[in-house]
């Protein structure tokens, strides 16, 4: 629909400053490394790229109960302890109802100041009247700017309210953390621009019934997009996942067909996930493809590589591939993982012990090779795991442990047969 935006012409440049500056060689602008603040989480720190950056503008988008307030609450009281000042603002909940959910984290501190208002020029007034180190708004649908006539949560307010903010960090030099709202998508409310203006968008992600929880940036100025934080809710709030491999493989049964371990890279550290599979016999024309944390497209074209160059007959079966725990990849080194359980369930024998598989399977059904195979197998070692069937190439690559088996497989036919015992 079509809503009437009333425009404020007296605008100011993105830094808080009238628009009177002119331009100047790149030769002459300095620029000076601004020290990052530690989180006091490494798995938030990690996310991050190394901290927070003084003046950057956060955005943690995430489903409605999923931790997106405690996480950052969390982080006020640690940065209070040991950085400076922190206002959070709260425009969903009162202040004794902040209070009462911070007991829950941990002792109270002086230096963090929770001010329940949703007034867009009133925070801006606390915010330099106060000077904070930090600031959090929760969350960006609540905010509205008194100049514009349009309700809270609209576009035009999303917007405006984003941007202001944003100068204010930019002007002041003040990190702020925005909450803000998803859809029934997954994606943050509002506009995209909202994504354009932050420098950093991080999405909360994880399942209600499960523990864990699973911080990953989708956008940042100030790092890598790869990295994911691992965290569990708890009775006191988030606690990181020291050893996300541990946890991931903690309920994984022994000796049953269809299961397989897979090491993933999530930025510069490997995960190991359990990728499962049950493949059963149709009881309706079509047979039917479901996935859960993998591709649903490259399920398809290994089902379809897999009847065609091994002969397995799967047009008459259902398939349903799962990672166990909920958790997302997409990477092409699960291919190999995903047509060993699809061939393990088909055929009902289970992947031999201690065997761990990775590769990227083309449509001719050959192995081939993916990237920084040595830090997945030494994370599969330290857990227990000595056997790898991984792509020819990078075995050539690999010099050869005595600990460890490593087998490099050319095909798909040959790495079912050894993943498989024949």
């Amino acid at each position: 629909t079509l809503v009437e935006e009333k425009i404020n012409s007296n605008r100011t440049s993105w830094f808080g400053q009238p628009a009177q500056s002119t331009p100047q060689p790149i030769t002459e602008i300095r620029t000076e490394d601004k020290k990052r603040y530690p989180t006091n989480s490494s798995e938030l720190d990690r996310v991050l790229g190394g901290g927070i950056v003084p003046g950057s503008v956060v955005l943690i988008g995430g489903d409605p109960g999923i931790g997106k307030s405690t996480l950052l609450l969390q982080l006020a009281h640690s940065f209070a302890q040991a950085a400076g000042t922190v206002l959070y603002v709260s425009g969903e909940e009162s202040a004794r109802q902040v209070k009462m959910r911070s007991n829950r984290l941990g002792p109270a501190v002086d230096k963090l100041f929770v001010y329940a208002e949703n007034n867009l020029e009133l925070i801006e007034s606390a915010i330099k009247e106060m000077k904070p180190g930090l600031v959090i708004i929760d969350s960006i649908q609540t905010v509205y700017n008194p100049d514009l006539s349009s309700a809270p949560g609209s576009v035009s307010q999303l917007r405006e309210c984003t941007a202001e903010l944003a100068r204010n960090a930019k002007s002041e030099d003040i990190p702020i953390f925005i909450v803000g709202h998803v859809t029934k998508e997954g994606s943050i409310a509002g506009p995209r621009v909202l994504e354009h203006i932050v420098d950093t968008v991080l999405y909360l992600e994880g399942e209600r019934h499960h523990s864990y929880r699973i911080l990953r940036a989708v956008k940042n100025r100030f790092g890598s997009t790869n990295e994911i934080g691992i965290f569990e809710m708890t009775e006191s709030g988030m606690k990181e996942v020291v050893n996300p491999s541990q946890f991931l493989l903690a309920e994984r049964p022994i000796n049953v067909s269809g299961s397989v371990v897979v090491p993933s890279m999530e930025g510069s550290r490997p995960v190991l996930v359990e990728l499962q599979s049950l493949v059963s016999s149709t009881n309706f024309g079509v047979a039917r493809r479901m996935t859960a944390g993998v591709d649903y497209n490259r399920v398809i074209l290994i089902s379809a590589v897999l009847e065609k160059r091994v002969g397995l007959q799967l047009g008459n079966q259902d398939i349903y591939v799962n990672i166990a725990g909920g958790i997302k990849i997409e990477e092409p080194a699960l291919d190999l993982g995903i047509a060993v359980a699809i061939a393990s369930s088909f055929r009902n024998i289970p992947v031999a012990a201690g065997t761990v598989v990775l590769g990227e399977i083309g449509l001719t059904g050959e192995v081939r090779s993916v990237n920084r195979v040595e830090q997945r197998v030494k994370e599969a070692y330290k857990l227990g795991y000595n056997r790898f069937i991984i792509p020819e190439r990078n075995c050539r690559d690999l010099k050869q442990w005595k600990e460890i088996d490593l087998i490099g497989v050319q095909n798909l036919t040959t790495a079912l047969e050894l993943a498989l015992g024949g």
